[in-house]
């Protein structure tokens, strides 16, 4: 990295997250797992100092910072091998949307919570006939008085064992049009007729998945996030900074496999040369290495953007990193598991189950399918055929 794409500031916060991610590393989130519980340690100690709200105002106990910072964070961290989800949603995603469109009570009341760690927020967009497609989502809210009461259905919403409160996307109807049109809401955990259970998974993860079902869930006024006319762009305020940190997640993984590999390839000796001494052995390494840098550039590029207050640039950008990102690391992670033939497949070295980690950032929270669909359509202006 030279200091025309990152500062100064930007190479001491990854230092110091690094170092951070180091002190707990790979054996930490493997222990978590193990024992079913979220990985409370880490996530308290990136609070206190400082990491967890880097992107947040100052104002409300954040860093002043903005997705750039953030996606440092959590590529730091998973590089030492204990990435945290839930940065993805909590501070990136709801942090994000409350700071730019939210009140000032819901500001001070969730902010400097979000920001220390000492609350959680979990994001529900997705549902089982409408995956994260905002114009097919069937949860609504109806006025009742000066309540809201919403009912439907999310699933695959991480972290909400965790989660204080949940930012649900839902749909209010126009009393112009008639039409459904997308909006926030947060939903507190323990509201009336709010259910969650949790969905068995193949993914060895710290954070579970949850399936929500929401049941005539009475809010009130204030619960509605921003303008209720401006659901469509408060919502796309928060994918942007999802897709960012997806990718930055996804780089993350991909160094921790590419370093267990690159240093495997190094000490492993077959007839008396070192195996990273083969082409065969070292060149796949040195695209996987290749490969997440140009992800990495397009994420910064992403971030920059977005910080910058460009949300149209920042939307292709963020979907192109998102993209770039899962695809090196889904590659990086495979050349990783196989330099290191059976012990790839060993509890002992702990890559085996980064396979199937390393396809969650092909999979959410958009399909690599669905951002070829968007860079046709948006980019390259070429017709639907839905």
């Amino acid at each position: 990295m030279t200091a025309v794409i990152e500062s100064e500031e930007h190479k001491a916060l990854r230092d110091a997250v690094a170092a951070l991610g180091k002190r707990y590393g790979r054996d930490y989130v493997t222990r978590t797992v193990a024992e079913g519980k979220p990985p409370a340690e880490l996530w308290s100690d990136a609070g206190k100092l400082g990491y967890l709200g880097v992107n947040l105002p100052e104002e409300y106990g954040g860093g002043g910072g903005g997705i750039a910072e953030l996606s440092i964070v959590l590529e730091e961290l998973g590089a030492a091998g204990s990435p945290l989800l839930m940065l993805v949603v909590s501070p990136a995603i709801c942090g994000t949307v409350i700071a730019r469109f939210g009140t000032e009570e819901q500001k001070r009341r969730w902010l400097p919570g979000l920001a220390d760690g000492t609350r959680l927020m979990a994001f529900g967009i997705t549902e089982p006939d409408a995956g994260s497609n905002s114009h097919r989502i069937t949860t609504t809210a109806r006025r009742d008085g000066a309540d809201w009461l919403l009912t439907g259905r999310k699933v695959f919403i991480s972290g909400v064992d965790m989660a204080d409160a949940v930012l649900i996307v839902g749909r209010t109807e126009d009393a112009r049009t008639g039409t459904l049109k997308p909006c926030l809401f947060i939903v507190p955990t323990d509201t009336k007729g709010f259910h969650k259970q949790p969905i068995a998974m193949e993914l060895n993860a710290a954070e579970k998945q949850f399936e929500l079902t929401l049941d005539d869930v009475r809010l009130p006024a204030e619960a509605l996030v921003g303008d209720e006319d401006a659901g469509l762009l408060q919502l796309f305020a928060g994918l942007n900074p999802e897709r960012i940190m997806t990718a930055a997640f996804a780089i993350g993984m991909g160094r921790y496999a590419l370093a267990r590999a690159v240093g495997y390839a190094r000490e492993r000796t077959v007839w008396k040369a070192p195996i990273g001494a083969h082409q065969a052995i070292a060149h796949p390494l040195a695209q996987a290495h290749i490969d997440l840098e140009l992800a990495r550039l397009m994420m910064q590029k992403a971030a920059f953007l977005y910080d910058s207050g460009d949300d149209i640039g920042a939307g292709e950008a963020a979907n192109m990193a998102k993209y770039a990102a899962g695809e090196a690391c889904v590659r990086a992670v495979d050349q990783a598991v196989h330099t290191l033939g059976g012990n790839g497949l060993t509890r002992e070295f702990g890559l085996a189950s980064l396979i199937t980690a390393a396809r969650v950032a092909r999979i959410a929270p958009v399909s690599r399918e669905m951002i070829l669909n968007y860079v046709s359509h948006q980019s390259l202006g070429l017709p639907k055929s839905y």
